[in-house]
């Protein structure tokens, strides 16, 4: 197999262009981008505040909710700041490294999500369905072990990734028609064969998060069948309303993410305005709507919250 010195084809910095066909309305765009991109840092920011000083969120729940926060934070800052900075100054540079760590944090972070996605699934499952078992389960050693298996799980998934566009030679064009770099766009810019880069880019993290959407679907099966054999409707609707916030958070990250995926994959005939934009509005929306979500279904967080914001004194 013929091996590519990374002097000789990676001559150059990448060029990221923003969106194709609507340069002249980037700076309109930046406006909803940047108060959105606000929403989601200052949101998300204050979750993660109150788990870690409120004792009474020292619990599994929260654990896992900050790990997604955290996370959210990690896929916005990856892309957005660029992403102004493209909409304000114009077209903007990245060095090849800097476009493998951005690619790489991207596509990481969208994987680790699904798989905290898939944790708070089996703790509600657990909650729900084995409560007095609860404690016992998810003990803070069990805790950490979730949480360092799916974050090693997630790395193993994309890394190969980067070596894959580290592999490749760009003897054509550096120019991006996109607003931060992801993997299989900045692959097809190269002047060699990216078969393997697109089967194993598509199928092995696509097959990762669809069997955690399997194994989530199968919880809440369980959780469903458990509920409704609940003796009272009170006790139901409060099995139920404890859900409710990981349900929407769950349609909201699946639902648009594979949307966009299969119409990026499949979609020959959507326009590539539309696939940028979406992609851009993907990596921007959830992570400002998860804490809004948790902040308003989750009763200790919204308790909490109108605290911080309307101090005892001031009401």
């Amino acid at each position: 197999m013929a091996s590519y010195n990374l002097s000789n084809h990676h001559t150059g910095p990448f060029t990221l262009l923003g969106i194709p066909g609507l340069e002249e309305y980037h700076v309109w765009i930046s406006i909803p981008f940047c108060f959105i991109y606000s929403v989601a840092i200052v949101g998300n920011s204050i979750l993660l505040y109150l788990i870690a000083m409120e004792r009474s969120l020292h619990a599994p729940m929260f654990f896992f909710l900050s790990m997604l926060a955290l996370t959210d934070l990690v896929l916005s800052t990856t892309c957005v700041p660029k992403t102004l900075s493209i909409f304000w100054f114009g077209p903007q540079k990245i060095s090849f490294p800097g476009c493998l760590t951005q690619l790489f944090f991207l596509h990481y972070s969208f994987v680790l999500d699904s798989a905290i996605l898939l944790a708070m699934a089996f703790d509600r499952y657990v909650a729900i369905c084995s409560p007095l078992r609860y404690t016992t389960i998810l003990t803070p050693k069990a805790i950490v072990k979730i949480a360092v298996g799916i974050s090693f799980r997630s790395f193993c998934v994309f890394v190969p990734c980067v070596f894959l566009v580290n592999r490749l030679p760009f003897c054509r064009t550096h120019v991006i028609a996109h607003t931060y770099c992801e993997h299989i766009g900045v692959a097809r810019l190269a002047c060699a064969d990216i078969s393997i880069n697109i089967w194993y880019g598509f199928c092995v993290p696509i097959m990762t998060v669809i069997i955690d959407v399997m194994l989530i679907a199968v919880s809440y099966t369980l959780i469903l069948h458990a509920v409704f054999r609940l003796p009272s409707r009170d006790a139901r609707q409060k099995a139920l309303g404890t859900c409710g916030s990981h349900v929407c958070v769950i349609l909201m990250f699946y639902i648009p993410a594979f949307f966009s995926i299969l119409a990026h994959r499949f979609g020959r005939n959507v326009p590539l305005t539309f696939h940028i934009m979406f992609a851009n509005l993907y990596v921007i929306i959830p992570p400002a709507l998860n804490p809004i979500v948790y902040g308003v279904k989750t009763k200790q967080i919204r308790d909490k919250v109108i605290l911080l914001l309307l101090p005892k004194g001031s009401q």
